[in-house]
């Protein structure tokens, strides 16, 4: 039988797909907020604002004062790391300052012992040199000490007979009391002398030759007597 007639919508039966949902369906999308409409421009105008301040940030320099979370982090870290290094700087210093105290207290003491030396040294020498002059003077006293007790021998090398024995008498009345007179043995003096032969009999020596005005007094060796008078016309 031939087709008279042309299938149109309505030559099917009904399923459910002829009566589909209200609204839209599949790829359609319904009518959307204002809100989200204006998500997308406010995320610009954020961005654009973002990258003004960076621009901005990097150009005047300000960027580098921004402080970030970690940074306050690092700065600590430096903090306790300077701390650690001046402490450490302090203690060095401390260390330097107690040694060189030590070093000047080593000095003074060694200072001190120096002079305590030098001072000892110096309290021996002083001593020493009291006893010198000590001697010294004692020497000089001695020698200034006239001693009538020694002995004198007067020697006769005139050709007047008794004249030693005369001379002899004078120092006797002067208080000597060891006195003799003799003859010459050996060879004579060209002058009138008065021989001594210690220090300690100068004074003597010189007081004989004052008392029997001789003015030539001499020291001399190998004498017998202490003291010799030789006398000459």
């Amino acid at each position: 039988m031939a087709k008279q007639d042309k299938e149109t919508y309505d030559s099917y039966e009904k399923d459910v797909y002829d009566n589909p949902p209200s609204g839209p369906m599949g790829v359609h999308r319904g009518a959307r907020s204002a809100a989200s409409r204006a998500v997308p421009y406010v995320i610009v105008i954020i961005v654009a604002l973002l990258a003004g301040l960076l621009f901005w940030g990097v150009y005047s320099g300000e960027i580098n004062n921004l402080k970030m979370p970690w940074s306050s982090q690092e700065s600590s870290t430096a903090s306790s790391a300077e701390k650690a290094k001046s402490a450490k700087s302090a203690k060095s210093a401390k260390s330097k300052s107690e040694s060189r105290s030590d070093s000047a207290s080593g000095n003074e003491a060694d200072a001190s012992n120096t002079d305590s030396s030098t001072g000892s040294q110096q309290s021996e020498q002083n001593e020493q040199n009291a006893e010198q002059d000590a001697e010294q003077t004692d020497n000089a006293t001695a020698q200034q000490v006239v001693n009538t007790g020694t002995e004198v021998r007067v020697v006769n090398a005139t050709n007047i007979t008794g004249y030693a024995q005369s001379k002899v008498d004078v120092l006797t009345q002067a208080g000597y009391t060891s006195v003799s007179a003799s003859n010459p043995t050996g060879n004579v003096p060209s002058q009138t002398v008065v021989w001594y032969q210690n220090e300690t009999d100068k004074a003597t020596a010189e007081n004989v030759a004052q008392t029997l005005g001789i003015s030539n007094v001499q020291q001399s060796n190998g004498l017998v007597t202490p003291i010799v008078v030789v006398l000459l016309d």
